[in-house]
């Protein structure tokens, strides 16, 4: 059976509340790691979210 392209990731908040989000990432396009900014609801601002492992 063949490897998927996509895999999940967690956007984890680097504002330490412990919010994150699931993304889906081409892991054979995109060999850097993930870091975009959202809205974190418990910071109640933007801040930047840093790819992490889903466990």
């Amino acid at each position: 059976m063949a490897k998927a392209t996509t895999i999940k990731v967690k956007l984890l908040s680097t504002a330490d509340t412990g919010f994150f989000y699931v993304a889906k990432k081409n892991s054979r396009t995109m060999t850097d790691k993930l870091s975009m900014r959202k809205y974190d609801p418990v910071a109640r601002k933007h801040v930047e979210f840093k790819e992490a492992k889903i466990k």
